[in-house]
């Protein structure tokens, strides 16, 4: 994968950038693991914004990735290394020795003709294969990683990402998010081997507003530009600062910018041996 720049010929294209998709080795979907992909627009199922910004966007195929791999002591075959409007990883055609065919998401190295297995028990830990964590070599990466047993992959599933194995003890695992939390992860869970693909993904500059509504994105309006019914920073005269408050407040009232969202007391905060937080000295 690589980042295409075109030739400043106008504003839009002056700022922006694109994929050059030069991974990709097919680009039609396979029918038969797609479905529409119905759009909500932010709304509840009252009609109701609760997620603002969103809304229009290109229509889009839901490829049916499979999170979960079960199919266990069975070999596949990959395919085809396919683009997903729907992540911004690479996904991956596989075939099983019966015929079956499945997404997978693509760990960056995977490659048109490679073999993968899934296991439930110990089986050589080779890129794309998934096993559970209590098998896995310390010190590898890891992603995909299932946080109930059974459940299918839950965390590091974004584009270029990867999770590290950094010890065994007793029942659990300690894991090293790409965040810097150590967190403890019963040993059974199933993890895949590898970093994810497309590692430049966050590097593409979309340049132009057009290109964001094709995905779905409306514009932002700052709260200082509206009025005081509106935001709480709204108000004043012209580009007004937010005023005598304590710190920059959400449309709803909340402070912003800075304050922990974490519920205190969580259940699972046991589980956290390291925060991603750095300790104040």
């Amino acid at each position: 994968m690589g980042i295409k720049i075109y030739k400043p010929t106008s504003d839009g294209r002056r700022k922006s950038s694109v994929d050059d998709f030069s991974d990709i080795t097919k680009f039609e979907p396979e029918k038969s693991l797609t479905i529409n992909l119905q759009k909500h627009s932010g709304r509840n199922n009252q009609g109701i914004i609760t997620v603002r910004h969103q809304g229009g966007g290109v229509k889009q195929l839901y490829r049916l990735v499979d999170f979960r791999q079960n199919k266990f002591n069975s070999e596949a075959e990959v395919l085809a290394i396919e683009y997903d409007p729907n992540r911004s990883t690479r996904i991956a055609l596989i075939q099983y020795v019966d015929g079956v065919k499945s997404y997978i998401l693509a760990p960056a190295g995977l490659k048109v003709g490679d073999k993968v297995m899934f296991s439930g028990g110990p089986i050589e830990a080779k890129l794309g294969c998934r096993l559970p964590l209590e098998f896995i070599p310390v010190g590898l990466f890891i992603y995909n990683i299932e946080m109930t047993p059974g459940k299918g992959g839950q965390i590091v599933r974004s584009a270029g990402l990867g999770a590290q194995l950094v010890g065994l003890e007793g029942n659990y695992a300690q894991v090293k998010l790409p965040s810097g939390e150590i967190r403890s992860i019963l040993k059974e869970c199933l993890a895949s081997i590898g970093m994810l693909s497309n590692p430049e993904h966050n590097l593409v500059r979309y340049g132009k507003a057009g290109r964001m509504r094709h995905r779905g994105v409306k514009p932002r309006v700052k709260g200082k530009n509206m009025n005081p019914v509106d935001h709480p920073h709204g108000g004043g005269e012209g580009h007004s600062p937010i005023g005598q408050k304590r710190g920059p407040r959400t449309i709803y009232g909340r402070t912003a910018l800075g304050e922990r969202t974490r519920k205190p007391g969580k259940y699972s905060d046991k589980f956290i041996i390291q925060s991603r937080r750095k300790v104040e000295k």
